[in-house]
């Protein structure tokens, strides 16, 4: 998809989409005056996307300008890439304030293609194969990962309140052989009922633990396989295992999604912000906005670094020595390893599709 700064260099309709989970409203606006043509409304079925692209088949010069690309838009997305549609990606719509808080899907269609028009650049949507497959499995494994440390904290509280008689089988022990402990728990007949249904629950907890860690850990190894025949390359940069590598291949998605290696940095939210004030002219703030999951995995990679990587910790004493506190060498940190990811990225295509 080639960048674009002005769609009506181009096109002659954009066709903005409102997406939801049971239909989708589209309304087709004149690139040019930014008039309304018209609108329709269909199911989220595959005969709703081919009754979509039999509406727009009277305006060939086209574009789509679609909101939830990745969400509920991405059935109609897979079907607009099947027949090499022209889609834009619109994330978090800068939208116009409404009126009285008007508000429909028709309206909020128009406002897609509007938005689209207005926006200096705009971004196509993310891949699909390798990239899709491998977000479906970070969201897995996430959602593993969260469900076994809520039963580890759940299960460190109620021995903290158990019985006497379960709680010294736990004594001394840190989380992982408490985890084994209560797993492998016996019920004693002469046990009372809060005993007895304490250690029940223990075990159930424990075993929830060791299930997802399990589950968590079958989705790492996937993962990693889909990297190595990717991009291995990721994996040889100091600080990259595959969860760190995934997650800033479903941010970047392919060659030229992202414009600039300064937008990928916006993307991560480690483009420096400034934070002057009165004669201070040098300082800069956290950024708190872009992709919070790339922005944890360049974290991982500068904490990593920190711990066993000479160049990295030379770094931090040469800017310490010049005044610099730790949050500012780390940002700044974040900010040159999201100029060296990008680049890596861009200068050569992916080993597959």
């Amino acid at each position: 998809m080639p960048s674009l700064t002005d769609l009506r260099d181009v096109v002659d309709v954009v066709i903005g989409v409102d997406t939801h989970v049971n239909t989708h409203t589209a309304a087709v606006v004149d690139a040019r005056t930014g008039a309304v043509l018209d609108q329709v409304t269909i199911e989220t079925t595959a005969e709703g996307y081919e009754a979509l692209l039999e509406f727009a088949d009277p305006y060939p010069l086209r574009v789509w300008a679609i909101e939830g690309t990745g969400g509920h838009g991405a059935g109609l997305v897979r079907r607009l890439a099947q027949g090499e549609e022209f889609v834009v990606e619109l994330d978090r719509p800068e939208r116009a304030r409404r009126r009285n808080g008007a508000k429909s899907d028709p309206l909020d269609a128009i406002r897609a293609a509007r938005e689209a028009l207005a926006r200096p650049r705009v971004g196509t949507p993310r891949a699909s194969g390798d990239r899709q497959a491998l977000s479906v499995l970070l969201a897995a494994r996430r959602s593993a990962v969260d469900a076994a440390t809520v039963a580890q904290r759940q299960l460190f509280s109620l021995v903290i309140a158990a019985p006497e008689v379960l709680r010294a089988r736990f004594r001394g022990q840190k989380i992982p052989a408490m985890i084994k402990t209560a797993a492998a728990l016996r019920i004693s007949p002469s046990w009372d009922t809060e005993t007895k249904l304490t250690a029940t629950t223990l075990k159930a907890l424990a075993r929830r633990s060791l299930s997802m860690t399990a589950e968590a850990a079958e989705h790492q190894r996937a993962i990693l396989t889909i990297v190595r025949a990717w991009r291995p390359d990721l994996l040889a940069q100091v600080g990259v295992g595959p969860i760190v590598a995934a997650t800033v291949l479903c941010a970047w998605s392919h060659p030229g999604r992202v414009h600039s290696e300064a937008a990928f940095a916006m993307l991560a939210g480690v483009a420096p912000i400034p934070a002057n004030s009165g004669q201070i002219r040098t300082r800069h703030r956290l950024n708190r906005y872009g992709d919070r999951q790339l922005n944890r995995a360049l974290h991982t990679m500068v904490t990593t670094r920190i711990t066993c990587h000479q160049p990295t910790r030379d770094y931090i004493a040469r800017r310490t020595a010049e005044g610099k506190t730790g949050p500012e060498i780390k940002r700044c940190l974040k900010r040159y390893i999201a100029r060296d990811l990008y680049r890596l990225l861009e200068q050569r295509q992916p080993a597959t599709a």
